[in-house]
């Protein structure tokens, strides 16, 4: 099994920044995908950005220029960088690993961390 635990969350205002983590331990593997979702009250959970094992990105369109995500695989470790912060972004933040990216919704997930983006 494998146990991922985000970090970082918090209440910020507008525009300013958040840096998320997220650690995985347990049945992990150096070859998997990572990446972050997150879901607003009300909405669908959505893909924010994700990572492959050998640090190719993607972003949805909503973060691109503001968000950044990388790894630390000696640490087992991914992030989320946020800047420049809208009240939209107000959401649970989750971390997801899986063997790849498009199989990311149906991986292993967080218990997620708030961000919440005061105007």
């Amino acid at each position: 099994q494998v146990q991922l635990v985000e970090s970082g969350g918090g209440l910020v205002q507008a525009g300013g920044s958040l840096t998320l983590s997220c650690a995985a331990s347990g049945s992990i593997s150096r070859l998997n995908a990572m990446g972050w979702y997150r879901q607003a009250p009300g909405k669908q959970r959505e893909m924010v950005a994700s990572i492959t094992s050998s640090y190719g990105t993607n972003y949805a369109d909503s973060v691109k220029g503001r968000f950044s995500i990388s790894r630390d695989n000696a640490k087992n470790t991914v992030y989320l960088q946020m800047t420049s912060l809208k009240p939209e972004d107000t959401a649970v933040y989750y971390c997801v690993m899986a063997s790849a990216t498009f199989l990311l919704d149906k991986g292993s997930w967080g218990p997620g961390t708030q961000v919440t983006v005061s105007s």
